[in-house]
């Protein structure tokens, strides 16, 4: 089977309530952008649509999923890393003097606290197993997975073997394409394809 593995849209900023979690909205380019990745992927020959229960995933995969009259199935195993988070704040607009966001500018901060807020091992646990679901459930199948950076990041480092959970980062509808073989065999045929939305990342 195939998995088209699908990073969310732009989002806005978002602060929940204390004890909340913060879980933004798509901005309005982002909308643009999850467009143009439907109009893309309509003729792909897509079976099926697996989005992250978050609502930036799930707002990036209703356009296509309307095109196709296809159902969404929403898995909490792709949530971000930062989903328990009280404040997010896309990368564009992070700025060192903001209070809300300095910890990611300390050299010295522990991963654990700032980005994988489960920590890592469990959060590469539970995208893997996620991922397995996908796959196990849809064999002989074009799977559409939407989901995030980090969720994207970590599963190319167990694919690839790579030792940097932050080394393989991707873009906003950036796709990436996996090959998965019910013997166990998982090909990377592409990472972070943005050909169909480059006019709306430069803005």
């Amino acid at each position: 089977m195939e998995l088209l593995v699908i990073r969310h849209a732009r989002p806005v900023r978002d602060e929940a309530p204390e004890g909340g979690s913060a879980d933004p909205d798509l901005a309005d380019l982002g909308r643009l952008q999850a467009e143009a990745t439907a109009d893309y992927l309509t003729d792909e020959g897509i079976d099926h649509i697996v989005s992250s229960s978050m609502k930036r995933a799930l707002q990036t995969a209703e356009p296509l999923a309307e095109r196709l009259g296809l159902p969404i199935e929403r898995l909490d195993d792709l949530r971000e890393s930062d989903h328990r988070s009280q404040i997010y704040v896309p990368a564009e607009e992070m700025e060192r003097d903001d209070p809300s966001v300095a910890h990611y500018f300390d050299p010295d901060a522990d991963i654990n606290e700032t980005i994988f807020l489960d920590g890592y091992e469990e959060f590469r646990t539970r995208v893997e197993r996620g991922f397995e679901h996908v796959i196990r459930t849809n064999r002989s199948r074009t799977v559409a997975v939407f989901c995030h950076g980090m969720v994207t990041g970590v599963y190319l480092q167990i694919l690839l073997g790579i030792d940097d959970p932050l080394s393989l980062l991707v873009d906003y509808c950036g796709i990436t394409r996996v090959a998965a073989s019910s013997t166990g065999l998982r090909t990377v045929r592409s990472v972070n394809e943005t050909h169909h939305v480059r006019d709306l990342l430069e803005r």
